[in-house]
């Protein structure tokens, strides 16, 4: 159970001033949280195998394959500017 002191703790830590109205309604919802956590504690997941995810899936991979490669003769044609083999551009101030 939540505790007032446990939301003022929280909201110290937080750097969070809260009204007294702000302190009772987050004591009020994060009560009502674990109040779910603990029902889904009941539930018997005995015969239940851990899983990273909720579904599952597989990574599908494929072979990288270099089908055109560029010279940089080719890539320098496309320079509006070049200098001693490299892109020039305009100087950022």
């Amino acid at each position: 159970m939540i505790t007032i002191k446990d939301v003022e703790h929280v909201a110290k830590l937080a750097r969070l001033e809260l009204t007294e109205d702000e302190k009772e309604m987050y004591t009020k919802q994060l009560s009502d949280v674990l109040k779910h956590v603990d029902a889904m504690n009941e539930v018997n997941t005995s015969n239940v195998e851990p899983m990273a995810h909720a579904i599952d899936f597989v990574n599908v991979m494929r072979e990288d394959k270099v089908f055109y490669e560029q010279t940089k003769d080719e890539l320098m044609k496309n320079a509006p500017y070049e200098e001693d083999g490299f892109f020039r551009v305009p100087r950022i101030n």
